[in-house]
């Protein structure tokens, strides 16, 4: 019976009734649908033959597995077509090419296997019709809206048999539309099957629209690039005959090649250089890349701008180094006063570099540390200038990239050298005197860690080959004097710390202040102002006037700052036809400046429970008033000021201590149980932390304990131990200088400082500061602590 066609479609018996049923793989046949099935599995032929043998209807369910050769019922989705077999015809051996057409959804209610091939009972499912006059609004969109996303379709290149297509054109059944619709549709045998299963033809219809509206819109994309395509590949043939014949008219009028003359500019750039043969060899084959790029490409920029860099650097160009120590010595003078050690320290720097001939000698990284406006960078321009080396400053701070010093590979769009490198070029010399500013001020981010970077440009080992990451040859910053500056030593990494030798700049005292506003800092700024030397006269009560009231820092930037808002006020009047000289003396700073800013607080009588400590900070020395009070409590110690871990745990050592020596300066123990002890240090704003205010708490609380009064002229710093041994603290010289600006002449120091102190300290303060050296606190409080009855 194979072979045979039946042209009338059979009756399809009402209620369930058995039928033979083939699985289908991946395809889901819609009624009213026409599909030609490849058969090859044995049942489905068997099922083939029972159904030719039968009524030619056969039932077509899909598998929700491919891959399952034998499926049960739990394998099949549940609802199916029933189709009319239009005709079959043999392909080969074992297979079998089927024509259907889908006739009505059924309902599987169960399945066998019978003789070979599968036989189910099923139930038919009557589609619901809705006639013409009850079609909605709605509907009718939906309906009118599905044609012309077909249509859109078929200009965009989806293949449709034309005579469906005028089928399906004249359909006004919203079910039948949907389902020849989604027939032809490319979606998936799932999204199909949920098709198939949706009885509402309402419902039915959307669902197609979407499906219809996403292979639309996939269709319009593809369009798009293919046209996008298309054009960029008449476009760059364009250019191509268009640069042909351009070429051709430049030879015939004999104009030169301004490209061939670009890349000989390059190549005799090149020529002028002494390189290593890698470095040479790198920039030859950038040049030839660029040589066949086309002149407009973004590439070819990139390749200049690189090249532009490359060939510009000073590979070779170097500035003599001037070794006259005697001149040296003249210009450190000159620029600064005092910074003995400094200054020391360069002019053996330059005894070494005489000694060996300006050969590669031992090369040590220089760093200045101190507080703000002390000089460290004005004193790299004056090391510059007394070597004859070409100055450039780099400043560090805040800097969080990797990038900003070791700089960004060329692919990234708007790619730059580092930092180091472009100070290099600035400057045209491979040997200038750089000064990395604030190194201390360095910040690790998710882009990398700038200080890690400093390490290679730093390294006396690595830097002779340091490679930018833009760059990406090697260049030698061997021959380079590097100096670094910061405000402290502590938020320096320590590995990059370990590649510098640290020289301490220390404030100024009010003598050496006065003595530079005379000889460096009025000089300077009178020009600016409008004056000539000797039209302006600052008396030395003046300048101290102005120290002492109105800035409070270590190095002289405030000071520099006031001089000049004097000399503006002075510029008024020279103005306004007042005649020179003008003298301004103690009485006339108030006048220009207002008010002093008092910042010193201290007491002026002996008290109870407060005792003056000094304290080291960025900007110098300070003194700090420690106060403890105690009242009727559990024992509790509380901590006010915005105190650090450090400083917190001196404050419980210091307590510690004072009880386990409690009879021994007649304090009475129970009062350790009985009262709570507040400890504060004023300024909570500000946070404090550090080991040097041991001895001060401690002094405050024996006061607080013994209510013995506090001298309020003696300043003191040390740590303490558990013992009352009293260790070591750093920061001495701004710390003395500290209680000198705040008119305290007696300062209490721990005896393991004593040759520090003496060292450093000039000779013209010390004689007018009385320095207690003390090893226990003990002597603390025998300096400082006074007998009950001198309460004021």
């Amino acid at each position: 019976m194979i072979g045979e066609e039946l042209i009338k479609i059979p009756q399809i018996p009402e209620g369930s009734f058995e039928i033979p049923t083939m699985p289908l793989r991946d395809l889901v046949v819609f009624p009213t649908m026409v599909m030609p099935l490849f058969v090859g599995r044995s049942f489905s032929i068997r099922a083939i033959e029972e159904a030719l043998r039968r009524d030619r209807l056969i039932f077509l369910v899909l598998q929700k597995d491919r891959d399952v050769e034998e499926p049960e019922e739990k394998d099949l989705y549940q609802i199916g077509t029933i189709a009319h077999i239009i005709r079959t015809a043999p392909i080969e051996e074992g297979r079998l090419k089927v024509l259907v057409q889908g006739i009505k959804r059924a309902r599987l209610k169960s399945y066998k296997k019978d003789e070979g091939y599968y036989l189910s009972l099923v139930e038919p499912i009557e589609d619901q019709h809705i006639p013409p006059e009850e079609l909605t609004k709605e509907d009718k969109g939906y309906m009118s809206s599905l044609k012309e996303l077909l249509d859109r379709a078929v200009s965009l290149g989806k293949q449709v048999i034309p005579d469906l297509l005028m089928l399906i054109r004249d359909i006004e059944d919203p079910g039948k539309l949907a389902d020849l619709t989604a027939s032809i549709l490319d979606i998936k045998s799932k999204e199909a099957q949920a098709i198939l299963e949706t009885i509402d033809p309402r419902e039915r219809l959307k669902m197609v629209h979407q499906y219809a509206l996403n292979e639309v819109g996939l269709l319009e994309v593809q369009s798009k690039i293919r046209n996008i395509a298309r054009e960029r590949m008449e476009k760059e043939q364009r250019e191509y005959f268009l640069r042909q014949q351009l070429k051709a008219i430049q030879e015939e009028l004999g104009e030169g090649d301004e490209r061939k003359a670009e890349i000989e500019e390059y190549r005799k750039k090149l020529s002028g250089l002494k390189l290593e043969k890698s470095v040479r060899a790198e920039i030859e084959k950038q040049i030839n890349r660029l040589e066949k790029l086309h002149p407009d490409s973004a590439e070819a920029g990139v390749l200049r701008t690189w090249l532009d860099w490359v060939l510009d650097l000073p590979w070779n160009k170097k500035t003599k180094d001037r070794y006259d120590l005697e001149k040296a010595k003249l210009i450190l003078d000159r620029d600064h006063y005092n910074l003995e050690k400094v200054k020391e320290r360069i002019i053996e720097y330059l005894a070494v570099k005489k000694l060996t001939k300006g050969k590669q000698s031992a090369v040590q990284i220089l760093c200045f540390v101190g507080p703000p406006g002390v000089g460290k960078t004005s004193l790299g321009k004056s090391i510059a200038e007394s070597l004859g080396r070409k100055f450039v400053r780099i400043s560090l701070g805040g800097i969080r990239d990797e990038a900003e010093i070791r700089g960004h590979r060329r692919t990234y769009v708007g790619a730059m050298p580092g930092r180091i490198i472009q100070a290099i070029k600035q400057v045209g010399t491979k040997n200038p005197l750089i000064v990395l500013d604030e190194v201390d001020k360095i910040s690790i981010s998710f882009q990398g860690d700038p200080a890690a970077a400093l390490l290679e440009v730093l390294d006396p080992e690595q830097n002779k080959s340091f490679v930018d990451l833009y760059i990406g040859v090697p260049f030698d910053l061997s021959d380079v004097f590097f100096i670094c500056t910061a405000n402290r030593i502590d938020t320096i990494p320590r590995p990059l710390l370990d590649r510098m030798e640290v020289i301490s700049l220390s404030g100024y005292s009010e003598e050496e202040k006065v003595f530079i506003a005379k000889q460096h800092l009025l000089p300077k700024l009178l020009p600016p102002h409008g004056f000539k030397e000797g039209e302006v006269i600052f008396q030395e009560g003046a300048i101290l006037e102005v120290i002492r009231g109105y800035t409070r820092e270590s190095g002289v930037r405030n000071l520099q700052r006031y001089l000049g808002s004097i000399l503006r006020k002075l510029a008024l009047k020279k103005l306004k036809g007042e005649k020179p000289p003008f003298e301004v003396s103690a009485q006339d700073v108030k006048a220009y400046l207002g008010v002093p800013k008092r910042y010193i607080e201290k007491e002026e009588h002996p008290m109870i429970g407060i005792a003056v400590g000094l304290a080291w900070t960025e900007v110098g020395g300070e003194i700090m008033l420690i106060e403890a009070t105690k009242f009727k409590g559990k024992g509790n110690l509380i901590l006010t000021g915005s105190l650090g871990d450090i400083m917190k745990e001196s404050a419980q050592a210091a307590l510690s201590y004072i009880k386990s020596k409690a009879e021994d300066y007649g304090i009475d123990p129970e009062v350790f149980s009985n009262f709570d002890v507040h400890i504060h240090v004023p300024e909570g704003a500000v946070p404090k932390d550090g080991p040097s205010a041991g001895i001060t708490i401690a002094t405050a609380l024996v006061s607080l304990f013994t209510e013995r009064p506090v001298r309020m002229d003696v300043a003191m710093t040390g740590e303490v131990t558990l013992r009352g041994r009293v260790l070591p603290v750093g920061g001495l010289k701004e710390k003395i200088l500290a209680a000198k600006r705040a008119g305290i002449y007696e300062v209490i120091l721990p005896e393991k400082n004593k040759d520090e102190v003496l060292e450093d300290l000039p000779e013209y303060v010390r004689d007018k500061m009385t320095l207690h050296f003390v090893s226990n606190l003990d002597e603390v409080f025998d300096l400082a602590l006074l007998a009950k009855q001198s309460v004021v």
